[in-house]
C-alpha cells in the first residue's frame, strides 16, 4: 500500500492547521490529503464511532478508503477544547456532521479527540477517537466551583 506524501504540510505552523486540513479532506473525499495529516509512525490509532480500534497507517487508510467510496463526510469541528505543549496538542471537540436522509439534510453529532505530535515533518495527527454523540453533546458541561461562606 503506498504511503501518502508527507511534504504537503510545512514544518512551521500549528496543530490547528493539520486539523483544518483533516476536516477539509473529509469533506472533499481527498484520501491523499487526509493521510498526509497523519504522522509517519507505526503506532497510530483511529476509532470511528461504534467502530473497532484501528492501529497503524494501513488499517487507517483502508477504513477511510471504504468511507470515501460511499461519499464525502460533511464534518465540521466545533467547540474545540485544547491542551497544548511544545510537542503535543490534544483537541477535544464536537463534530457536526450533515447527512442526507429521505427527509433532507440532517445533523448528527460526534464527540472526538484528536492528538497531534510535532514531528520532523511538522505537526501530525497520531490519534483520532470519535464516539457517537447526541443533541445533548452540543451543550458544554463545565466544572463548577462551590464556595462555602
Amino acid at each position: 500500500m503506498p504511503k501518502a506524501k508527507k511534504t504537503a504540510m510545512t514544518v512551521a505552523g500549528l496543530a490547528d492547521d493539520i486539523e483544518t486540513t483533516f476536516y477539509e479532506a473529509l469533506r472533499s473525499s481527498d484520501l491523499e490529503k487526509l493521510m498526509a495529516c497523519w504522522a509517519d509512525e507505526d503506532d497510530l490509532v483511529c476509532v470511528h464511532p461504534s467502530g473497532p480500534r484501528l492501529v497503524g497507517m494501513g488499517a487507517i487508510r483502508a477504513a477511510f478508503e471504504i468511507m470515501f467510496s460511499k461519499g464525502s463526510i460533511q464534518a465540521w469541528p466545533e467547540a474545540v477544547h485544547k491542551i497544548e505543549s511544545l510537542t503535543s496538542s490534544v483537541h477535544n471537540l464536537r463534530e457536526r456532521i450533515e447527512v442526507m436522509t429521505e427527509e433532507g439534510p440532517q445533523r448528527v453529532w460526534v464527540v472526538a479527540t484528536n492528538v497531534y505530535h510535532k514531528t520532523a515533518q511538522g505537526w501530525r495527527m497520531v490519534a483520532h477517537h470519535a464516539s457517537p454523540g447526541s443533541e445533548q453533546d452540543t451543550q458544554e458541561i463545565g466544572q463548577t466551583t462551590h464556595t462555602l461562606h
